[in-house]
């Protein structure tokens, strides 16, 4: 496994290596001494079809450091950083994991994060460093004009609830 430093301050690609022999493959997706003085208390999986998005999601006041890895199928990964003083504020890093790359992300506070299924069968496994506060969600719509996305779709699958997430200058007005 290697890590890679992005232009994204602490937000790091997971460079794995699937070992396939004839009974399929095994991978390493996840080490602690990786990521010291992180403490991962919280894992789940998610299971979606080909054309869904998910999210832009966060976490307004327990804010969660986010591991991501597929464990079936392939998604385009997006992360806008949302903390104000940083450099790269309001812009966002996009990003193919899949089971075939050996890919997987490790995104930290103060991101917004999403995905869209490119395959028939998605497993998706986060990693998070605080535990789901349902009422300290947010979303910022997957297709805000300000953050221009270049998302592989222009029809995704979305829940009734990322329908309804706010915009980015929304967001800017009500947290920052």
């Amino acid at each position: 496994m290697k890590i890679i430093n992005t232009k994204f301050y602490g937000l790091k690609i997971i460079e794995g290596v699937n070992h396939y022999d004839k009974r399929g493959y095994f991978r390493e997706t996840f080490k602690n001494n990786f990521f010291k003085n992180k403490n991962f208390i919280f894992w789940c999986v998610s299971k979606s079809k080909k054309n869904v998005i998910r999210g832009l999601h966060l976490q307004k006041k327990f804010q969660q450091d986010i591991f991501v890895s597929v464990l079936k199928g392939k998604i385009f990964d997006v992360v806008i950083d949302l903390r104000k003083k940083s450099n790269t504020y309001g812009k966002y890093h996009s990003i193919i994991v899949s089971d075939k790359n050996s890919t997987s992300l490790f995104v930290p506070a103060g991101f917004a994060h999403g995905y869209y299924c490119l395959e028939k069968e998605n497993i998706v496994l986060y990693g998070l460093t605080n535990y789901r506060s349902k009422k300290n969600e947010l979303g910022i719509l997957w297709n805000d004009k300000t953050l221009k996305i270049k998302w592989p779709t222009k029809k995704p699958i979305i829940s009734s609830k990322d329908k309804n997430n706010i915009t980015f200058e929304k967001y800017k007005n009500l947290y920052l």
